[in-house]
């Protein structure tokens, strides 16, 4: 049993690290052998990874045919915007209001995070994103709620395909840092309201990058 769960988690991982890296493209059509023979499994698991990755929206079954990577669309790159406004301007606003040694220890990992960004803007730009991920999962994890914590996770992946090519420039890094920078410094100060603004007006660079309508 440890054996068939360990082959479908691993299927599930190669599957969805191509289609959230885009080697498997919007539109195209993947069959269970491609991805059988990729991780060295039999068909079996690489079925089950499917159904899981029907179920979070990513691919569409088709028996005997295969899988097709859905394309991303507008109606999804809104929605992906506008959930992550929800979930972190509320996560914001709820770390700003927590206790004064609980704001400083959240305070203490996003500066650490912030600093990785720092280092890596003209650097590795995978560890920047990363960094950047982190960041904003260190809030939504700070609310206790391990649902928007899992949900958080979900459109982080989500937006990793619609992100186009040639967007992250240095400059629009540089002024993701200084976002983040305000953030934390409206945690760190206690003030919700603050932390919410900062947040909205950081996911208004985002929704720009990724050319939402909202």
């Amino acid at each position: 049993m440890h054996t068939k769960t360990s082959a479908t988690d691993r299927a599930y991982r190669y599957a969805k690290d191509a289609i959230l890296a885009r080697r498997y493209a919007g539109g195209d059509l993947i069959s269970e052998g491609d991805i059988a023979a990729g991780v060295g499994v039999s068909r079996t698991p690489v079925r089950e990874a499917l159904l899981r990755l029907e179920a979070e929206g990513l691919v569409r079954l088709y028996p005997k045919r295969g899988a097709l990577v859905v394309p991303v669309s507008q109606d999804e790159i809104d929605d992906v915007v506008e959930t992550r406004r929800l979930v972190e301007a509320h996560t914001a606003q709820k770390a700003a209001g927590a206790e004064s040694a609980e704001r400083e220890a959240l305070a203490h990992r996003l500066a650490e995070l912030l600093e990785c960004m720092r280092a890596e803007v003209e650097g590795d730009r995978q560890a920047f994103v990363l960094a950047d991920r982190e960041f904003h999962r260190e809030i939504v994890a700070a609310s206790g709620n391990a649902i928007l914590a899992g949900l958080y996770d979900s459109l982080r992946d989500r937006q990793l395909r619609m992100m186009k090519e040639g967007v992250r420039t240095v400059s629009r890094m540089r002024r993701n840092i200084d976002e983040h920078a305000a953030i934390l410094a409206a945690i760190r100060a206690g003030d919700a309201e603050s932390a919410r603004n900062a947040v909205q007006e950081h996911l208004d660079g985002a929704a720009q990058l990724l050319g939402a309508r909202t």
